[in-house]
């Protein structure tokens, strides 16, 4: 049970965040944490709940196995050199247009766009 006790915000918070078949298990000194994340987003800050509980991922007594709904909406950070044309080749099946489409309310030029923008990627 110390584990569950150690790692409980991380599970707290997967529970809040809507994360469906969770799953806590613990098994020869490891917690095993599985389910399924509404999007990305809520996959990512339960990564970085565990990274503060465990800075330096030394402990090696957690696996996190949680995976992205499928459909689910992803988000692309933009960094410097990228074009909408450039992030697509990231994503099989996905086209710029359909990025630009997506980003609308915050893109006005497809031919312009920012490093630290914060993009949806629509499924394919």
């Amino acid at each position: 049970m110390a584990l569950q006790e150690k790692y409980a915000e991380l599970i707290q918070q997967a529970n809040s965040n809507g994360v469906t078949g969770l799953q806590v298990a613990e098994q020869n000194g490891v917690l095993y944490v599985t389910g399924t994340a509404p999007s990305t987003a809520v996959k990512d800050q339960l990564w970085g709940t565990y990274e503060k509980l465990d800075p330096d991922m030394r402990s090696g007594d957690v696996v996190l196995n949680i995976s992205v709904a499928a459909g689910a909406e992803e988000e692309y950070e933009v960094k410097s050199g990228d074009s909408l044309s450039k992030i697509a080749k990231n994503y099989p099946g996905l086209t710029w247009q359909k990025i630009y489409e997506a980003n609308k309310d915050q893109i006005k030029n497809p031919d312009i766009i920012h490093p630290g923008q914060k993009l949806k990627i629509p499924s394919a």
